[in-house]
């Protein structure tokens, strides 16, 4: 696998991509001043963006049932992790803009080359707020499972329970 967006992985059977271009903006707003350069002050990061093009040959790569869920999960209108093959965390991407291109046609109609072009935004913070606070997240996970046993038990007992009716009332019906 090359990259997975939400739940879309990119790898040679889907949609592999030919080149992947990242950009990262840098606000320094200036202030004029007379006689002597503008002063400039660091804001923070901006934009955050990558952009993903490849071309696509639907007998030996991912084709149009591919490119449709890609636009689906565009569709969503929601914010998806973009994680690399070699496990890097992008953060929360959003599609910007999706383009497709077909040529070299089959007689059917269908597109025997088809460049695309993915355009993604991330949305989050940080990294750190993306996984929110991951105390806070074990902390929960372990007090869920402290309460594990008493559900076993309890979901074992109505089993039981409705098994031994279920019992009763298929003698009743043999009698």
């Amino acid at each position: 696998m090359m990259m997975i967006y939400g739940m879309m992985p990119f790898m040679r059977q889907t949609l592999p991509y030919a080149e992947l271009q990242q950009s990262i903006d840098y606000r320094w707003p200036t202030n004029s001043r007379v006689g002597q350069r503008a002063s400039a002050q660091f804001t923070g990061v901006g934009d955050e963006k990558i952009t993903l093009s490849g071309e696509l040959r639907p007998e030996i790569t991912g084709g149009a049932v591919s490119l449709l869920t890609l636009k689906l999960l565009a569709d969503e209108g929601r914010a998806w992790p973009l994680i690399g093959g070699n496990g890097t965390i992008f953060g929360m991407y959003v599609v910007e803009n999706y383009a497709t291109t077909h040529s070299e046609f089959f007689c059917d109609g269908s597109a025997r080359k088809i460049l695309f072009t993915l355009n993604l935004k991330r949305v989050d913070e940080s990294l750190t707020a993306m996984f929110g606070d991951l105390k806070k997240q074990a902390d929960g996970l372990i007090s869920g499972a402290g309460n594990l046993p008493g559900q076993v038990t309890s979901a074992i007992s109505s089993a039981q329970s409705a098994a031994g009716n279920l019992i009763s009332s298929v003698g009743g019906f043999l009698s």
